[in-house]
């Protein structure tokens, strides 16, 4: 049975869901250093800075939501390296689309921290395209349908079924 829609519920939303697991402080860092091969504890305190127990408690919730993996790589003293599984991996376009937003709006053309390569051996410019088309998506090319009953773009649907 469904939940009914209380008039103070927020929109359903998959940004929102993702949020929820990869939106608290260092969790994408922790991504990032993941996916550039730094996934032991001691580099990762190091490269993002962040504390030791919440480190450690992003870390956990990133496994438990399998977005990465946890690997004995010492017995004694136990220690873990963290790798990203394949859901990790597909966050990794996010991670290079917002170091573009961040070096085109926060930065100086000459004061980026890192380039990315790709493999045609050109700087890696992030760009989204549709996959049927092949053309670059832009804003004013996309078209929003709800899907969520009783929610329309603006919000809650008038009528009976917002109640």
């Amino acid at each position: 049975m469904a939940a009914t829609k209380d008039s103070k519920d927020p929109r359903p939303c998959s940004i929102a869901d993702a949020l929820a697991l990869v939106g608290e402080k260092y969790s994408l860092l922790v991504l990032r250093e993941v996916c550039l091969g730094n996934g032991r504890f001691d580099q990762l305190v190091r490269n993002i800075g962040a504390p030791r127990d919440i480190l450690a408690t992003r870390l956990r919730r990133l496994v438990d939501a399998g977005i990465l993996t946890r690997r004995a790589y010492s017995e004694r003293p136990q220690r873990f390296e963290y790798r990203a599984t394949q859901a990790g991996l597909e966050l990794e376009p996010v991670l290079m689309t917002l170091m573009a937003w961040g070096d085109r709006h926060l930065r100086e053309d000459d004061d980026r921290p890192m380039v990315i390569e790709h493999i045609c051996g050109n700087e890696l410019i992030p760009a989204i395209t549709c996959s049927t088309c092949g053309e670059e998506v832009r804003h004013e090319d996309m078209t929003a349908h709800p899907q969520a009953p009783g929610w329309t773009v603006t919000g809650p649907a008038a009528g009976p079924s917002a109640a």
